[in-house]
């Protein structure tokens, strides 16, 4: 006891050993509680010094109190309410597969909702390890409470104090360098929760959301209804009536959208040692039932997958910086497609994806578009292998039937591929395919994997045949965003025929080119148009071709099809291309000749003033939409304003079942129009899989 006493009476090392089993419970945390994807040596370091900073932080901050009971009371409270954070969190991500953020925990009875009552059962044996520091804490301290044992103990020096605090600066600062130099712009472009965590700890990601928060929170607070006026004045002035010749020509049919991940446009009808890359996709680009635009470009900033479905599903840009999904798409109001085509058009909506549902923030922002379902990780089989980014494209489209199958028609299906996507991971069995052997593997692989997601779409395509969903569909297939980045498309020009010496800046921009198709079978009037657009254009062109009228919504950009249509495609960060130039910081390229041009002497100097003026009016606009969230202060004519909390992802199977049951006869999904009976025998037996 004598021993215990001294302790208690040595400041520095009773926190120094309450930091180090806060940090020993954080790591158990990591590894038995939390599904981080830690990768290489750099990562696992990372991992292991991330709790030390704000741990010593926190916890030293008891070292300025000068007297010892004071202090040890402090220093236990600190303790508790860490704990508190990082065992919430556990229990939450055991629910959700995701983080606690400032707004679900000040929602606390929407959060207590979503875990349904059933926080007990998802508690386990080894909870009590995060517990028992603080129990023998406690212990201790009632004891010597008790007993009036006295604590005498010279006050810790405030320089000491200090060093303690300046320590954990400096950890903290080597941990975010070392964070940024392996994950590039991590705070700028928050992808996914669990990142933050991986790499700053628990307590840093709290703080982070919470300022993130507080900045968009006050943005917003200063915000009134009078801002949407120069916005709806914009979208209707540049607004283009539809093609009468095409709208309408898919209405009634089922909507699915093939999201090809990182796919770019030199892909299509591209060859490697003779073979073609992607023969499945070559023959819908060029054929009779599709229109194709070969001049199509993306428009993603730092979001790059997110911005993609951002402008698609809703028809507006993404952020200047980070990603509106993970920063804002957890309140923002909407007005989005699923939305859009349930009010109008009576379409089930349901999104495919191989990965967690918290990447991207998407079980919070699909909620927030009015999506009926969301089939993430969970609802695929465990023994799925996975390469980077989720479970391989064959098996997410394959298994996908049992769900697709029992959604009521017409329905608003969307599929996420994730194996095309740097790094381009492969091996022998699943990706027979020869690479370009340039020497950089990223570029090497690419086409490897770009194969085999063409192989998996056309192993669904045959299952939509033999289901008849087929015929009854309209196909639109995009790609999201560049796949070889601007550092690696040197490496790639000599197999576009290009000089890897002279490829410039405006190279780089022609190169934000990705597919673009519209597949309506039975359709005979397809063609390859060589009309310029970007990603922000797709949602009135999609809607159009359903004869869904769209006047009233804001959308920033125009249908690619109406003879009215803005050939003007602006970029993320303020460039833009025409068909006839091309705008990069102040440089104005020719698209004929790919050489810089004097605006003036070109005598185009006022168009080019005129578009550039248009470009940062459309994004400033859109800016301000989302950033103040400005769509709660406007309602379209028989428009009606989402409620998230009328969603829920858990179950789904079983509630489209019961659906189906309480429609009897009236049911419109594949398994009732079939008979009751599945289609999923139908899908094609992938002789490469080991399944």
């Amino acid at each position: 006891m004598t021993q215990l006493k001294k302790l208690c009476q040595n400041r520095l090392t009773v926190v120094l050993i309450a930091a180090f089993f806060f940090w020993l419970k954080t790591i158990i945390a990591y590894y038995t509680d939390f599904s981080l994807g830690v990768e290489g040596s750099i990562q696992y370091f990372i991992l292991w010094i991330n709790p030390i900073a704000t741990t010593l932080l926190f916890f030293g901050l008891s070292l300025y109190i000068k007297k010892v009971r004071p202090a040890l009371i402090f220093l236990l409270i600190v303790d508790i309410l860490n704990t508190l954070l990082l065992y919430l969190n556990i229990i939450f991500y055991r629910e959700f597969t995701d983080f606690i953020t400032v707004k679900s925990a000040l929602g606390f009875s929407k959060v207590s909702q979503g875990l349904s009552g059933s926080s007990f059962s998802l508690m386990k044996p080894h909870d009590l390890i995060y517990w028992l520091d603080i129990l023998v804490f406690i212990g201790i301290l009632s004891w010597m409470f008790i007993k009036k044992i006295p604590l005498k103990s010279k006050p810790v020096t405030k320089s000491m104090a200090v060093a303690v605090s300046c320590l954990s600066v400096l950890i903290f600062s080597g941990n975010l360098a070392l964070s940024e130099a392996n994950r590039p712009q991590l705070l700028q472009r928050t992808f996914d929760r669990s990142y933050i965590v991986k790499y700053l700890g628990i307590d840093a990601y709290t703080i982070y959301d919470g300022i993130k928060t507080g900045m968009t929170s006050s943005v917003r607070a200063h915000a009134s209804s009078n801002g949407i006026d120069d916005v709806l004045a914009y979208t209707k002035q540049h607004y283009a009536e539809p093609n009468p010749e095409t709208f309408g020509i898919a209405k009634g049919r089922n909507i699915i959208v093939l999201h090809l991940e990182s796919f770019q446009q030199f892909l299509i009808n591209m060859k490697v040692d003779g073979q073609e890359v992607t023969p499945f996709l070559n023959s819908l680009f060029q054929n009779q039932s599709t229109i194709s635009f070969d001049n199509f470009f993306h428009e993603v900033g730092q979001g790059k997958t997110s911005d993609a479905e951002n402008m698609l599903e809703t028809g507006t840009f993404g952020l200047p910086q980070g990603s509106l999904f993970t920063e804002l798409g957890s309140d923002n109001v909407f007005q989005a497609a699923p939305a859009i085509l349930s009010q109008t058009q009576g379409y089930t909506s349901a999104v495919f994806h191989g990965n967690v549902a918290s990447f991207w923030n998407r079980d919070h922002v699909y909620k927030n578009m009015g999506y009926d379902n969301f089939f993430d990780r969970s609802y695929f089989n465990e023994s799925d292998e996975t390469l980077g980014y989720g479970i391989l494209d064959k098996d997410l489209f394959r298994e996908s039937v049992p769900y697709l199958e029992h959604l009521q028609q017409p329905f608003y299906a969307k599929f996420l591929s994730v194996t095309n996507h740097t790094p381009y991971y492969t091996d022998d069995q699943n990706f027979d395919f020869p690479s370009l052997n340039t020497g950089n593997s990223t570029v090497d692989n690419y086409v490897r994997t770009a194969h085999y997601l063409d192989q998996s779409l056309e192993q669904f395509f045959t299952y939509l045949k033999k289901s008849g969903i087929y015929q009854q569909s309209i196909f639109m297939i995009y790609g999201d965003h560049f796949g070889i980045s601007n550092t690696d498309n040197k490496d790639l020009a000599t197999a576009l025929g290009k000089d890897p010496d002279t490829w410039n800046e405006f190279d780089n921009a022609q190169m934000q080119r990705v597919p673009l198709m519209f597949h309506i079978p039975g359709y005979t009037k397809g063609e390859v148009d060589h009309e310029y657009g970007g990603e922000i254009d797709v949602l009135p062109t999609l809607l159009h071709l359903v004869g869904v009228d769209d006047q009233n919504y804001i959308h920033f950009g125009t249908d690619l099809l109406s003879p009215k249509h803005d050939q003007v495609v602006a970029f993320r960060n303020g460039n833009f291309v025409t068909p006839d130039y091309t705008e990069l910081g102040g440089k104005t390229y020719a698209n004929k000749t790919g050489k810089v041009i004097d605006p003036k002497s070109a005598g185009v100097a006022e168009e080019i003033a005129k578009d550039q003026e248009q470009v940062k009016k459309a994004l400033s606009l859109s800016d301000k939409l989302n950033q103040e969230n400005l769509l709660r202060f406007y309602v379209p004519d028989g428009f009606q304003t989402i409620d998230p909390k009328q969603y829920d992802y858990q179950n789904e199977a079983e509630r489209n079942a019961a659906i189906e049951k309480q429609k009897g006869g009236n049911s419109t999904s594949v398994y009732s129009k079939n008979g009751n009976k599945s289609t999923q025998d139908l899908y094609p037996i992938d002789a490469s899989s080991t399944k």
